[in-house]
């Protein structure tokens, strides 16, 4: 329906607030009328008594005449404090009321309109008034209100439909005015964002701001904004399944390589050379790991994480296997691992996820430590609560950039060194939510950084998780 539109509402709303405003334009005219058509009487009646006074005497048929062209009944007129009936007739009813227009208020003047306008009785009444060009003190006359209260109407009725033609002519030219700078703009907005529906991925469908109206143009600009940053995603998503599909493809034949690998490292295990021996078991442990990283990214591809096999393990076992893998990987970076883990301390997690959170943030420390060239440490401390285990990696690095702290826990955006994929805490997070658990960025400075990790002891019912 027109109504329906925001032009056609505004037409008439346009329409209303202009007969509105009218009417309160309305009230005060028509009671100026009423004052104006009486002063006219007194006017009138006026200059017949000053005819009859120069007369001195006039005859009844003139006097009638002069009357009636005056309109009203009787003419009273004060002179040097005498009052005079000057002009008289016979009157068909009695005085119905008294007005005086010497020195009435505005709001007085409404109520009498009013009161006439919506009273039809042909009634009598005196009007009192002071004579013009001073000459007098007072003139009075009683005149009938059927002729005011038809003037008034007439009157009222021209005001009403001149009304109507300037709110019709002025709700016509905002009409097209609205259509041009406001409805039109907005239908270009629409059409816009229905093209980049039907294709988000073609940055050509992105809309471009010509609004000259400030509010338009914020509002195209917002869009704009908008479905570049989606366009932006719907890209990045398509490249992260580019990506999942080639790691799981990589991941599978990775996982066939490392176990032939593992069956050689089978046959190293048997050396005599104590070195090959000390060595052999972490090379054995990494493959395995490195095997069951592949196996669970293969099963990644398919579903989420799978979920943690959970048992009591000893914490202070898996920093030291970390710091083992790390230390080698250091080489000869003048970087210091440290664990601060009770010996006895154990916790209730999966050994290889919690392997995997624990590598991720000390790989991160020490490649930070690095990059700085200068001397460092990184350090694993832990200790439990009545309701929780919590675990620290702090490191003396240089902290992390703003940008990897405004997209810390994003794929591919919260990396801090260069050429890193920024995977490694996403994963780390995801694991630990796993468990239960949170992992934080407790602090971040050029004093270093500390990621915190918190273990709930308290082990959910079935009841509790069917809430």
């Amino acid at each position: 329906m027109f109504t329906n539109t925001l032009s056609g509402r505004f037409l008439v709303l346009t329409i209303l607030f202009v007969m509105l405003a009218e009417v309160f334009i309305f009230v005060p005219s028509i009671a100026r009328f009423r004052q104006d058509y009486m002063t006219e009487r007194l006017e009138r009646a006026q200059i017949a008594s000053l005819a009859l006074l120069a007369e001195d005497m006039i005859e009844p048929e003139l006097e009638a005449e002069l009357l009636k062209n005056a309109g009203v009944y009787n003419v009273v007129l004060r002179r040097d404090e005498v009052r005079r009936l000057v002009l008289a007739s016979d009157m068909p009813r009695p005085v119905e009321d008294t007005f005086d227009l010497r020195d009435p208020s505005a709001g007085t003047l409404i109520m009498d309109a009013m009161a006439r306008l919506t009273n039809p009785n042909p009634d009598v009444v005196r009007v009192i008034g002071t004579p013009a060009q001073d000459a007098g003190l007072l003139i009075e006359i009683t005149m009938p209100t059927a002729p005011l209260r038809a003037a008034m109407l007439d009157y009222g009725v021209r005001i009403l439909i001149l009304s109507a033609v300037i709110s019709i002519f002025t709700a016509t030219l905002l009409f097209f005015a609205v259509r041009f700078f406001l409805v039109k703009p907005i239908k270009g907005v629409v059409s816009a964002m229905k093209s980049y529906a039907a294709a988000p991925e073609d940055a050509r469908r992105i809309i471009s701001p010509t609004a000259r109206v400030k509010e338009l143009s914020d509002a195209e600009q917002a869009l704009k904004s908008m479905q570049t940053d989606l366009t932006s995603m719907l890209r990045q998503r398509e490249r992260l399944a580019s990506l999942g599909s080639a790691v799981a493809k990589v991941s599978h034949d990775l996982r066939n390589i490392l176990t032939t690998a593992q069956l050689f490292a089978d046959r190293i295990e048997t050396s005599d050379d104590p070195v090959v021996a000390r060595m052999a078991p972490k090379l054995m442990n990494s493959i395995s790991r490195a095997v069951n990283l592949c196996e669970r990214t293969l099963a990644f591809g398919k579903a989420e994480e799978p979920a943690p096999a959970l048992s009591v393990v000893s914490l202070a076992a898996i920093a030291q296997d970390v710091f083992d893998g790390e230390t080698l990987a250091a080489g000869d970076a003048p970087v210091q691992f440290n664990v601060d883990v009770p010996a006895g301390l154990m916790i209730r997690a999966d050994p290889e996820q919690m392997y995997r959170v624990l590598a991720n943030l000390v790989r991160n420390a020490r490649q930070a430590i690095t990059g700085t060239g200068a001397q460092g440490s990184v350090t694993i401390a832990a200790g439990e609560s009545d309701h929780n285990w919590w675990i620290t990696v702090t490191d003396t690095g240089p902290g992390l950039p703003p940008r990897a702290q405004e997209h810390l826990f994003k794929p591919f955006q919260g990396g801090a060194r260069k050429g890193g994929a920024g995977l490694g805490l996403v994963i780390a997070a995801e694991l630990i939510r796993g468990h239960g658990g949170e992992l934080s960025l407790r602090e971040t400075g050029p004093d270093g950084t500390v990621f915190s990790v918190d273990l709930p002891k308290a082990v959910i019912g079935q009841d509790q998780a069917a809430e």
